[in-house]
């Protein structure tokens, strides 16, 4: 069996209220799409009308936070009187959305207002003092964080004790302690009042730049787009508002940069969606704080220089292009150090770069189940710097800052952890973390969750069904994209695709229903699919080629149920592909121990009954077959031995019985003759030169021999045959070693050259070869 990579969540089915019903069936929506608005707390025909129709009606009042009149009139204050006005915000797409709308929010009042991005390998993140200063004695004389600034107590009590006020706009959790601002708005300000807690930087920044311009900006709808969708906040609530209209203005608005980028993104601007900013253009905005200065995002945003635009825009691609070779070359390498059987992951080298670790720790935490920390060594050898990123299971932040001594800088939260700290001290943070999941009785195996909102047959699944999830969107975090369950399914037509078959693609068949499926990054396990009885989760989409239209099932992850045969047979290298984890390599020559990796748990058996003890001993329940018995049946009744639910057939046969033979009559003949002709004949060394006399195989040739042995007709001692004057009369057959031959042709007949189906039915079944 293959159990899926992820702990599947299905949720029951509700019996929906008749009042609902009847709303679902008035706007006509299909009711196994009413089952996930139901689960997702659309229960009523109000919250359904603001979920599927949300206005400007449905955003609340910016001047219910805390400190918001205060700053107004402060902000006012600074533009009529002329002051030189800073913005201080962040090196990712959220600090440059939130920068732009205050910066062209306080220029459409007539301000003066520059712009500071820190760069995150100088400045690092949030309030710099060293900046602080700089701006100060440039003559700044109001600062205005956006997207940072609740936990930046030095440089911001700085900047007080020169009598420069500054104006903290941030939405990350706010600390015991505040620092001394002239004002602080928040979301979550334990002095406010405002409903939604959940709002990006640049949402924090839009209420500031409605407050102040007294109006609603629609035109900065499309910057607040981005930035919430990019930091991954709640897409629910006054978020799924702002995304929901910020989309629509992207598709109709006349932002010159942002137009151009999305044109050299390959996009289409009119149909515009949330997966194309999380996964195109938002990492390109991301590229530049992970690379160096992240100002240019903001040049594009602003400029009305179409010239300007497009240089910029292509410098941002580059960069982005640029990222993800350095994100591919450090990933490869990264996996290369990883230790499967590990419950932590940590993994370190010199030469990284430090921007791009955190993606690399999500991808290999991905791709393993498991926390996940990378990091780079400077080239002192002395201090390592890098991310974390970590399963549900485990909240990162907690378990490390138990040890927050061991770093010389430390921050995080639950999923995700920045650190320095000195090399000699990875190992320690590596043996806490491991202890910690011991102590805390933290359970790994069992993989992250993943939310099945519906288990569907393959025959419910229609184009119009899949456009009718689009009223659910924009998806993102807590609203995200609907998983499906298909059980019972066949695979069929599964292949390899991609440039470098990394992919998989498929079709599922139920009762005569067919839906094309693909699997990315799955295509390692080619070998899974089609074994029995498979259960596939994944997301719905419509594929178009030509004009076509047809159903798709984008596989989140499968499982197969019932025993596999995986068929390695004449294939080269395909231990790397062989779970390690309670899998026992068995032989049964010795010549084959040469094939198996040391680290791995192999054995030499001969009889059952070892093979048994052995199993039992190591509770293994994957058995790799490296090579051919002699016996057929001892394959199958050690198979058949305690919990085995995956066999390896490599197949390895160094005689090539069933190649080979036994050898003709002829042959025989003809090998005697030469035997009688020689006195003595060294085999160890002239046995290649002897075959070719005799236009006999090798191998084939050594067998006849060993017959001959077995029958009397020669001696061998010390790798030398000499012939026995007047050997007794025998047929071959009485040759015990003749009589193994043809015993080992007919197990490699049907081992070796039998389909696989035929196989796996033969190893769990009672049917005799």
């Amino acid at each position: 069996m293959k159990k899926a990579k992820y702990t599947w969540q299905l949720r029951e089915k509700t019996a929906l209220p008749e009042e609902f019903s009847a709303i679902l069936t008035k706007e006509q929506i299909n009711p196994l799409l009413g089952q996930i608005l139901w689960h997702r707390g659309i229960q009523s025909q109000e919250v359904l009308e603001t979920f599927l129709r949300p206005t400007v009606e449905n955003l609340y009042d910016p001047f219910l936070m805390h400190d918001m009149e205060k700053t107004i009139t402060r902000i006012q204050d600074a533009v009529a009187q002329g002051e030189r006005i800073l913005v201080y915000g962040d090196y990712d797409a959220d600090g440059i959305t939130s920068t732009t709308v205050m910066k062209e929010a306080i220029e459409l009042i007539g301000g003066e207002v520059e712009y500071f991005l820190p760069n995150r390998f100088i400045h690092g993140y949030g309030p710099n003092l060293t900046v602080f200063k700089e701006q100060i004695e440039n003559g700044v004389q109001l600062i205005i964080t956006v997207d940072n600034g609740v936990a930046g107590h030095e440089a911001i009590n700085y900047a007080t004790e020169q009598s420069v006020d500054v104006i903290v706009t941030d939405h990350h959790e706010l600390p015991p302690e505040l620092p001394n601002a002239f004002s602080i708005i928040h979301p979550k300000h334990p002095q406010g009042q405002y409903p939604f807690g959940d709002l990006a930087g640049v949402g924090v920044a839009f209420k500031v730049a409605t407050a102040l311009l007294g109006e609603l900006p629609a035109e900065f709808l499309d910057l607040v787009a981005i930035g919430t969708i990019a930091d991954l906040v709640s897409l629910t609530d006054e978020n799924r508002v702002l995304v929901k209209m910020g989309l629509e203005m992207i598709q109709n608005g006349e932002r010159i940069g942002l137009d151009i980028l999305i044109h050299l993104a390959e996009l289409k601007k009119e149909a515009i969606s949330e997966e194309n900013i999380g996964f195109t253009i938002a990492p390109r905005l991301n590229a530049l704080g992970r690379l160096g200065d992240a100002s240019s995002g903001v040049e594009l945003m602003t400029t009305f220089d179409e010239e300007e635009a497009e240089r910029i825009a292509t410098y941002i691609n580059n960069q982005n292009d640029e990222r993800k070779e350095i994100v591919a070359t450090i990933t490869k390498e990264a996996f290369e150090l990883i230790e499967p059987t590990d419950p932590i992951q940590i993994v370190a080298k010199k030469g990284w770069h430090e921007g791009v670790l955190g993606i690399v720790a999500g991808r290999i935490m991905q791709d393993t189940g498991k926390p996940t920390i990378v990091l780079t060594i400077d080239e002192s050898d002395e201090i390592a710097k890098g991310s974390g990123r970590s399963v549900s299971a485990l909240n990162l932040f907690d378990a490390l800052s138990e040890i927050r001594e061991d770093f010389t800088h430390f921050g995080g939260h639950h999923m995700a952890a920045g650190m320095t700290l000195p090399v000699q001290n990875i190992n320690k943070v590596k043996e806490h973390l491991i202890h910690y999941l011991e102590r805390n009785q933290i359970d790994l195996s069992q993989g992250q969750e993943l939310l099945i909102d519906e288990s569907l047959k393959v025959d419910e699944v229609t184009i119009p069904f899949i456009q009718q999830l689009k009223i659910l969107a924009p998806f993102g975090t807590d609203n995200p994209v609907p998983n499906f369950l298909f059980e019972d399914v066949s695979i069929e037509q599964s292949r390899q695709i991609g440039a470098d078959k990394s992919h998989l693609k498929f079709q599922l068949s139920q009762g005569g229903a067919k839906l094309d499926a693909i699997a990315f990054q799955m295509g390692n396990k080619a070998d899974e699919f089609g074994q029995g009885t498979t259960n596939v989760a994944g997301q719905l989409s419509i594929n178009e080629w030509n004009g076509n239209k047809k159903p798709q099932l984008m596989v989140s992850d499968f499982s197969v149920d019932g025993m596999q045969l995986f068929d390695f047979r004449g294939k080269n290298s395909r231990q790397k592909e062989i779970p390690i984890a309670n899998t026992l390599y068995i032989y049964f020559n010795s010549e084959s121990k040469k094939l198996v990796d040391e680290q791995t748990d192999h054995w030499l058996f001969s009889t059952v009954d070892e093979a048994v003890m052995m199993i039992e001993k190591t509770n293994s329940q994957q058995l790799v077959f490296v090579d051919c018995p002699d016996d057929v049946g001892l394959l199958k009744q050690i198979t058949q031995t305690g919990k085995i639910e995956r066999v390896y057939m490599l197949g390895v046969s160094h005689e090539e019985a069933y190649l080979n033979g036994t050898g003709t009559r002829e042959q025989y003949a003809q090998l005697y003759k030469f035997v009688r002709q020689q006195e003595q004949v060294d085999v160890r060394y002239k046995l290649n030169v002897v075959a070719q006399h005799l236009k006999i195989q090798e191998k084939l040739l050594i067998f006849m021999i060993q017959v001959f042995f077995d029958l009397g007709f020669v001696t061998i001692e010390n790798g030398v045959l000499r012939k026995v004057e007047s050997p007794e009369n025998h047929p071959l057959t009485e040759s015990k070693v003749y009589q193994t031959r043809l015993k080992k042709i007919k197990t490699e007949e049907f081992l070796l050259y039998s389909d696989r189906e035929t196989l796996q039915q033969w190893l769990w079944n009672e049917e005799e070869v």
